[in-house]
């Protein structure tokens, strides 16, 4: 299982963008909200150290991994700042605190489908951990085809002053889920294609979000068999 950190930007770079964003007369809200940052990044540091220590216990019982790999990242400002005002909401300390719980996040990629429900239960059922929100898009695909289940948990970070909830985002998806994920974000919004182009690909990925889940069902199963023996 690989642990990757990406796109988490250091101090100087959110200080840089925050400035020209907000202004630099605001400095106590940038001062606040780097701490909380900070506090948001430990917090999926938690939730990555909780999910390896389980995939090694989970490997020495039962001779396998469901986790194929994470990934980790930080919501940029201008993506922060652009769902605050989706929201309705300037830029604050509060409405971040209050409104905005994606800050950190970590995306488990597990090798079979029933690995999502088993990571799933492994962690929330943990005492320090509270969930907030749980969306199943696998039961209940978005209209585009997309799969995942996202949750948004709080779990402790220990501070010099003492523990304090903070709240990290996880989505769970198999590989195949991913590779699909990958395709389709990069078709509506990494690339500049014309619009029938993005509907005709558009729906054969719908298609192929059902195909493959079937094939991943199949998959299970003939996995479970095999580990029977």
């Amino acid at each position: 299982m690989i642990l990757q950190r990406e796109n988490i930007p250091n101090i100087n770079q959110i200080s840089t963008e925050l400035s020209r964003i907000i202004g630099d007369d605001r400095s106590n809200e940038i001062r606040q909200f780097f701490t909380y940052y900070q506090q948001c990044q430990a917090g999926a540091n938690e939730i990555g150290t909780k999910l390896d220590n389980l995939d090694s216990e989970f490997q020495m019982r039962d001779n396998h991994n469901p986790i194929h790999h994470m990934e980790t990242r930080m919501k940029a400002p201008q993506s922060l700042v652009r769902k605050l005002a989706k929201k309705g909401y300037d830029f604050n300390f509060n409405a971040i605190k209050d409104n905005i719980f994606d800050i950190a996040g970590i995306r488990v990629i597990t090798n079979y489908l029933n690995d999502i429900d088993t990571v799933e239960q492994a962690l929330t059922q943990q005492t320090d951990i509270t969930v907030i929100k749980r969306k199943d898009y696998i039961t209940n695909p978005k209209p585009s085809g997309y799969r995942s289940l996202h949750l948004v948990v709080s779990v402790p970070v220990f501070r010099t002053d003492g523990p304090v909830d903070t709240p990290v985002e996880i989505q769970l998806r198999t590989v195949g889920m991913d590779m699909w994920a990958s395709l389709e974000h990069k078709l509506r919004y990494k690339t500049k294609v014309d619009s029938a182009k993005i509907e005709k690909y558009g729906d054969q990925l719908k298609q192929y979000s059902g195909e493959l889940n079937h094939i991943e069902t199949q998959m299970q199963a003939i996995f479970e068999d095999l580990q029977e023996n």
